[in-house]
């Protein structure tokens, strides 16, 4: 019974100091904030930086009557267009990274001028903005914010408010502007993207020299600039037009044997040498399905292959960045 009664007596005392121990921190909280409230501390707290948008006063007018445009929005507004970074990481692809902040692979490729998505890097930051769109330079005086959505097929109003513009504001040769949701034309996608031009070779080859700087085969003492890709295979093997264009010019020459160029659009140019045999003539118009030659080793060559040589405004650039 004795036993009884001191368990009894420890639980109650438990439970009185549990009382007194709840109403002390309830009424330290009380103060706390009491005395909290009255020094103005208050605000926004986030466990890291809040990202504000351009525009402050869009903040600082939160809660106010909406505009009728706004209203017949519902409330969201296109007006404004925020940037922030983001820092490629192992194994990333633009239309990751595109997806992952809503917006379209062309958004990114554009605002960052990127020139050929196979070379992004580890480590390398990027500008994302918060609509998808491109940026767009414009191309003679006179151009409107008006004239340019019309010709991208998009709201010409956006176009305009996003830029800070008033729809008929005439703009001078060079100035840019960002136009929310245009694309990129088909043919700009696929240069960036490398899949611009088709292999020239349909059948097993491999590369035996590649594009840049390199010994050379005929002097193992001189160090030369390799202008094009050489893709080795048997004497005889079908050439065909790289891109749709039309045959420029076809002949010898003493560095690159048989060789036929072809002329496509945007300024591009292509050249294939070394051949055993054209089988096409200046002016036929080809297509990547025309078999233009045959694999050989004409001109200064040290065994069969072609020389694939690409020209973009008469400057060579590395083939292997636009083969698909």
């Amino acid at each position: 019974m004795m036993k009884d009664w001191k368990h009894t007596k420890l639980v109650l005392i438990s439970f009185a100091c549990f009382c007194t121990s709840f109403a002390l921190t309830a009424g330290l909280s009380k103060a706390i904030k009491s005395y909290n409230l009255r020094k103005g501390v208050g605000g926004f707290e986030s466990a890291r930086a809040p990202e504000y948008a351009a525009n402050l006063d869009s903040l600082l007018n939160e809660g106010e009557e909406l505009s009728a445009s706004d209203e017949a929005s519902g409330g969201m507004s296109d007006a404004s267009i925020t940037y922030q970074t983001y820092r490629v990481k192992q194994g990333d692809m633009i239309g990751y990274i595109a997806d992952k902040y809503d917006i379209t692979t062309d958004t990114i490729i554009s605002v960052n001028n990127i020139k050929s998505s196979r070379l992004i890097q580890v480590g390398q930051y990027l500008k994302i903005p918060s609509m998808p769109g491109i940026i767009y330079t414009v191309r003679k005086d006179g151009e409107t914010p008006s004239t340019i959505a019309e010709n991208y097929k998009v709201d010409a109003a956006q176009c305009a408010s996003v830029n800070a513009l008033a729809l008929d504001t005439e703009l001078k040769a060079g100035t840019s502007l960002f136009v929310p949701e245009a694309a990129l034309d088909w043919m700009t996608r696929q240069e960036i993207n490398g899949d611009l031009f088709h292999r020239p070779l349909h059948g097993r080859y491999w590369i035996s020299s590649r594009y840049g700087w390199r010994d050379s085969p005929f002097n193992a003492a001189k160090r030369t600039f390799h202008g094009g890709l050489d893709m080795a295979t048997s004497t005889g093997t079908p050439i065909y037009a790289a891109l749709d264009g039309k045959v420029t010019t076809t002949g010898f020459n003493a560095t690159y044997g048989n060789y036929v160029i072809i002329t496509h659009h945007s300024g591009y140019k292509t050249l294939y040498g070394h051949m055993s045999q054209i089988t096409c003539k200046k002016g036929n118009f080809v297509y990547t399905n025309t078999m233009i030659g045959r694999v050989g080793s004409t001109g200064m060559s040290t065994g069969p292959h072609l020389h694939f040589t690409v020209y973009k405004n008469g400057k060579s650039v590395n083939p292997s960045l636009v083969l698909n």
